[in-house]
């Protein structure tokens, strides 16, 4: 006797009406709606699709995200309209996403709505990139004081549940790298490890070490993030955003081919880090007045030099800042565009579509500017253009490479600028470095050696012999040496330094320099001259904030060497 097996049947009945509904769907997409077909329940569902379109909204709008590729999202639908559609469309532009239709059946977008219990909807992200809420990048922050804290979190992350491990890893870093302001955060693979590294104040700190499976999630995960190719192992760059509050800050990843992996750097562009007043930025009352007096005429090159990440673009901006009024024509020309100041015209280099410094600058003027920031002068066509925009009522503000701010004039004659026209141009060199300031929690006054003491006493000197006067920078030059020490505390993350400040010289182009300009002068006798103008020097500048506890002597020495002349 046959036996009637009734659960057996009800599965083959739903089999079967599965497969003619997936054929009714896959016939209806192609014939009537003309859209690709999908069959979700052979495709991986990608989390980070799902967070783009909250549950509630998906099965309100009877649709089913599955996948984020850069900033597209492709989106299956069960019964295609136009409104449908442009609700959809309208949704992720504002999440900068671009939505890429597909028709699939009710049971595969069930399959999906499925998945959402799966995610963690705390751990939230929505922007096309990743968009740590602002509640969890709060409640994340609470938890981190210092670097020990971020080592402590990823730790627990990485033991915990394997379904949104890496998001949450993700999270930590980038929430932890901007609570304790780190500009940079390295991931880098090792012979059978990866490495997590985060740059504050400048300096590299290791943070944590992890499996190189953690390591390739993360990469693909960053690369997805960032709108770079997965399977690509050339040198690649990318952006996405996070939004804090209402701040949106841009991190920059850059990724090149090493011998174990691709080593990511994050770099995060974080708005408050940028909006330093010229007050700020440690530059000394004389001078200030000097650059005040210099950045508020109607015209003159003004040029800031120094190596990369000695803080030139913040000065430049601080420096628009200063004299922003409704009343003038800002124009940037930048490579890239790191931070968005509002009131001003900001505009980004792009070599393939030709328009580089040289290009930007002579479409700048003309626009009728008043103010010109070049990010950098790199040839003579670009230099002679800025020259030439200085003398037609223009003031121009642009970075060079040179080692101090002697060396700007020799550079730009270099570049076959006419020294005779040169002359009316330039009005002021300024060069600087960026030191860690010490953490005042912790700094500790100490007795420097004879050596120290030597040094110390030699830059003195120099600034007496000079004619500049110590009691102008509030230091007794009879009083004993007093300098500071770091140490290290919780609150500078056991470094001993907390923030950083520059050291600063320049030289204006004054009649004693301009009698010299037309002879093809050296660094040293351009140096020789400006010694007289009353402006400290560089290593000047740095004794200064040694002995006034702002900074070590260390620190000065690892940026300008004290002993030169």
């Amino acid at each position: 006797m046959a036996l009637f097996d009734e659960e057996k049947q009800k599965k083959q009945l739903d089999e079967l009406h599965k497969q003619e509904e997936e054929e009714l769907v896959a016939s209806l997409a192609e014939s009537k709606y003309h859209l690709p077909y999908v069959d979700l329940y052979r495709l991986g569902i990608d989390n980070e699709a799902l967070r783009a379109i909250p549950h509630d909204e998906a099965v309100k709008m009877n649709v089913a995200p599955f996948k984020l590729f850069g900033k597209n999202i492709f989106i299956a639908v069960r019964t295609p309209s136009p409104e449908l559609f442009q609700e959809i469309k309208d949704s992720m532009e504002r999440i900068n996403l671009i939505p890429v239709f597909y028709m699939a059946s009710s049971a595969s977008l069930n399959k999906v709505w499925d998945r959402y219990q799966e995610i963690s909807m705390a751990e939230s992200s929505k922007v096309g990139g990743l968009d740590i809420s602002p509640e969890i990048l709060r409640e994340t922050a609470k938890k981190i004081e210092h670097m020990k804290d971020i080592e402590k979190l990823v730790i627990e992350a990485l033991e915990g549940n394997k379904i949104h491990k890496i998001s949450r890893i993700l999270e930590i870093i980038l929430a932890g790298a901007i609570a304790i302001k780190a500009s940079d955060i390295h991931i880098e693979p090792e012979k059978d490890r990866g490495r997590l590294r985060l740059r504050l104040d400048g300096v590299l700190q290791d943070i944590n070490f992890f499996g190189l499976d953690v390591y390739r999630l993360l990469n693909s995960r960053i690369k997805l993030l960032s709108g770079m190719k997965l399977t690509s192992k050339i040198a690649q760059d990318g952006r996405f955003s996070i939004m804090e509050d209402k701040e949106e800050i841009s991190i920059r990843t850059s990724l090149i081919p090493g011998a174990y992996g691709e080593s990511i750097v994050m770099r995060i562009l974080d708005p408050k880090s940028i909006r330093v007043n010229l007050e700020e930025i440690g530059i000394e009352p004389y001078l200030f007045s000097i650059i005040e007096q210099e950045i508020s005429k109607p015209n003159g090159l003004i040029l800031v030099t120094g190596p990369t990440g000695s803080g030139k673009t913040t000065t430049l901006y601080a420096f628009l800042r200063k004299i922003y009024s409704p009343e003038i024509k800002i124009i940037t020309i930048e490579d890239p565009i790191e931070y968005h100041l509002g009131g001003i015209t900001q505009t980004q280099t792009n070599e393939k579509k030709g328009y580089d410094f040289l290009e930007g600058l002579r479409s700048a003027l003309r626009q009728d500017p008043d103010v010109v920031m070049v990010g950098e002068i790199r040839d003579k066509e670009t230099a002679e253009i800025a020259v030439q925009a200085s003398l037609t009522g223009h003031i121009v503000f642009s970075t060079l490479h040179t080692n101090n701010a002697a060396g700007v004039i020799p550079r730009l004659i270099d570049l076959r600028v006419n020294p005779k026209v040169l002359v009316s141009a330039l009005s002021l060199s300024l060069a600087q470095r960026l030191v860690r300031r010490l953490c005042l929690s912790c700094k500790k006054e100490y007795t420097p050696t004879e050596k120290e003491k030597d040094t110390i006493k030699l830059v003195m000197d120099s600034i007496k012999k000079e004619g500049k006067s110590l009691k102008n920078y509030k230091i007794d030059p009879v009083a004993p040496l007093k300098i500071f020490q770091a140490v290290g505390c919780g609150k500078c993350n056991n470094t001993g330094y907390k923030g950083r400040i520059g050291i600063f010289e320049a030289i204006k182009t004054n009649e004693a320099i301009e009698k010299i300009m037309p002879e093809n002068p050296s660094e040293r006798e351009i140096k020789k001259v400006a010694s007289k103008q009353g402006i400290l020097s560089m290593r000047q500048d740095g004794i200064v904030k040694i002995l006034n506890g702002i900074t070590s002597i260390e620190e000065v020495q690892s940026v300008v060497d004290l002993n030169e002349e």
